[in-house]
């Protein structure tokens, strides 16, 4: 947890030199050295203490002083000072879709603009269209993604809630006086994206533990301060409450500030239909309190099966929970490969060894490659004689592996204007899979690009479609797209499609995902792995999948591998039969 958090500084040290308009490689170092700290070989005290951290690539001795710093004392003032002397309002801007550094600097010095509100005012006024580099569709589609950030209002991604709420929960949960601890509300349910961060608990005397929760060093102001309950701004900007209860209150409290709304309006309803009455407290019938030591046991009390967290939304699950135990819904031990990932052959920050090292410690059986295609130029799209290389290569480590472990030949195929895709035919069928996914031509009418992408899933060489909407989450909307109308195509053409999990993206979310399985659509979760870090992003996928009601056999890369290798073969052989 403290790697993260000085890997997060690091982080934010580099955006704001940055949006400062600092030398970009100054910046960069920055960066690599917050991505060299999330993927250590070992403890980072360890490696501070016999000065092996200095050998590892991305961490020169300048940002290794300030680690060090970080480290012994918990502080850090070139970091402290930087962020005083940077308007806060900048990085906000970074939010922005179309927005960089670069442009941010510039807009700050000619225009003032040191908030969204600047910017609004800037944009409303014309001025930002008579700057160099910028124009009157930039001006436009900056408004656009200014009306978008403030739809979202001050929501965090599920990841930055992760991050963020891991050492506070972990410092409350070893807490002398703490006897039960959990992480509640939407982040428990396992929401895309979140606001306000709570964790409760139980305790004999919550008061000690509320003291101490106030004063931990990630919080930037106490909001408020009670005897049960407190309530704290983070040094993020997030708001984190913590809540104690008695330990006989616990599983009820723990339900009630873990469902959504609907889910808890519900359970009341059902409560009373029984005679009973049910509050965060407890669950009282006529002869007093019901006792429940658990959450499973609060369920049978209302005469239903365990519901698992992320189901609580009043969408069915009740009527699931009526008739028995709930289908398992799939985890992470579950998953026996994974597809979708990138090299340093295009933008993967990795080799094609590293990623197949850093996936087999992750516990996985086989990998799939799927670098771009050559239409994506900014992101290192193969040629065909790359790709050809590039097979060659899986290949002579796939004879090395020795069938220990298998690696897949795919690619992630740009599906052009027209919905064909970036490789000739006898291209494509040298893969072992493809996935096929839109990178470009955002702006087309719903209609085009539902068209355009039907056209892509009905080619019987595409295994599976890539992020199907193309969101990114708090960042931009997905492109108009009948997603029904292309599920019922992909589920009639026998093609797969993602759970990409990348928690920038989510995309299918539970509800299509839930759809896509309805009509017999196999599912693959796939991190989009751009490093050997990104397939942790394989939580966030499951994620997706158990809000969605999936189990095991739902998801394609969770069979044994021998099963899933049939299956690909299947897939192909529409194209190559025999």
């Amino acid at each position: 947890m403290e790697t993260a958090r000085i890997a997060r500084i690091l982080d934010e040290m580099g955006t704001l030199l940055e949006v400062r308009g600092e030398n970009p490689f100054r910046c960069r170092a920055y960066h690599n050295a917050a991505q060299a700290l999330k993927t250590l070989p070992s403890d980072l005290s360890e490696m501070l203490a016999d000065g092996s951290l200095a050998e590892v690539p991305g961490i020169g001795s300048t940002i290794l002083s300030k680690i060090t710093q970080l480290a012994t004392t918990g502080h850090l003032p070139a970091f402290e000072k930087l962020k005083e002397s940077t308007p806060s309002g900048l990085v906000a801007l970074l939010r922005v879709p179309g927005l960089g550094p670069k442009k941010i600097k510039l807009l700050h010095e000619e225009l003032q603009v040191a908030s969204l509100a600047d910017l609004r005012e800037a944009g409303r006024l014309g001025k930002i269209a008579g700057l160099k580099g910028f124009g009157a569709k930039t001006e436009a589609k900056i408004l656009e993604g200014i009306d978008f950030l403030e739809s979202v209002g001050d929501r965090i991604l599920q990841s930055t809630a992760r991050r963020l709420i891991a050492p506070i929960f972990a410092s409350v949960q070893s807490h002398p006086g703490v006897i039960r601890a959990e992480i509640c509300g939407s982040l428990r349910r396992r929401g895309e994206t979140i606001g306000d961060l709570d964790i409760l608990f139980s305790s004999n005397d919550p008061a000690p533990v509320l003291d101490h929760f106030v004063k931990l060093a990630d919080v930037a102001k106490v909001l408020a301060h009670g005897p049960t309950k407190a309530s704290v701004r983070l040094l993020d900007g997030v708001q984190c409450d913590l809540r104690g209860v008695t330990d006989e209150q616990f599983p009820f409290a723990l339900h009630y500030f873990t469902g959504s709304k609907a889910h808890n309006i519900a359970m009341r309803r059902r409560a009373i239909d029984r005679g009973l009455k049910l509050s965060e407290y407890g669950l009282e019938g006529p002869d007093g309190l019901i006792p429940c030591r658990t959450e499973a046991d609060l369920f049978a009390a209302l005469g239903l099966s365990f519901i698992p967290s992320e189901l609580r939304e009043d969408e069915g699950e009740f009527k699931l929970a009526e008739h028995g135990p709930l289908p398992r819904l799939v985890q992470r031990s579950d998953l026996t490969g994974t597809f979708h990932c990138h090299t340093d052959w295009s933008d993967g920050g990795a080799t094609l060894l590293e990623m197949v090292e850093a996936a087999q410690a992750a516990g996985l059986s086989y990998l799939g490659i799927a670098d771009h295609s050559k239409s994506a130029g900014y992101a290192g799209g193969l040629t065909i004689d790359r790709v050809r290389a590039q097979w060659a290569e899986i290949d002579a480590l796939n004879q090395k592996l020795g069938g220990s472990f298998r690696i897949y030949k795919g690619t992630e195929c740009d599906i052009l204007m027209d919905g064909s895709l970036d490789y000739p035919d006898e291209i494509l069928d040298g893969f072992d899979y493809v996935v096929a996914s839109v990178h470009s031509g955002f702006g087309m009418e719903r209609a085009a690009m539902t068209d355009r992408i039907v056209r892509a899933v009905r080619n019987p060489r595409v295994t599976m479609l890539g992020h199907p909407t193309g969101r990114l989450l708090l960042a931009r909307d997905g492109y108009p797209v009948d997603l029904d109308a292309v599920i019922e195509a992909a589920s009639e053409s026998g093609t797969l499609i993602e759970i990409n999990a990348n928690p920038h993206r989510l995309d299918l979310d539970s509800t299509h995902a839930r759809k896509a399985r309805s009509l017999g659509i196999m599912i693959p979760i796939n991190p989009d792995a751009h490093s050997t870090g990104g397939f942790a992003d394989l939580e966030y996928g499951i994620g997706v999948a158990r809000k969605a009601g999936l189990g095991p056999a739902d998801i394609l890369n969770a069979h044994e591998p021998q099963a899933v290798a049939e299956i690909l073969a299947k897939s192909r052989a529409r194209v190559r039969p025999g």
